[in-house]
């Protein structure tokens, strides 16, 4: 097997600066709704106690 040596040529501000990008958090791209399932509870409860959608009259 060949041996590889590898020599740093960074300086200790390069490498803490490098060091202190790499823990910083990414930005959030886009707010987009999340899947809550306790949301599918509720909107099926919204759903069974919405009111009826109005009968026509028969004697017309």
């Amino acid at each position: 097997m060949l041996a590889q040596e590898i020599t740093l040529t960074a300086t200790t501000t390069e490498t803490t600066a490098l060091g202190a990008l790499m823990v910083e958090p990414e930005a959030a791209v886009s707010d987009a709704p999340l899947y809550t399932p306790e949301a599918a509870g509720v909107l099926l409860a919204l759903l069974l106690l919405s009111p009826k959608e109005p009968k026509e009259p028969r004697g017309k």
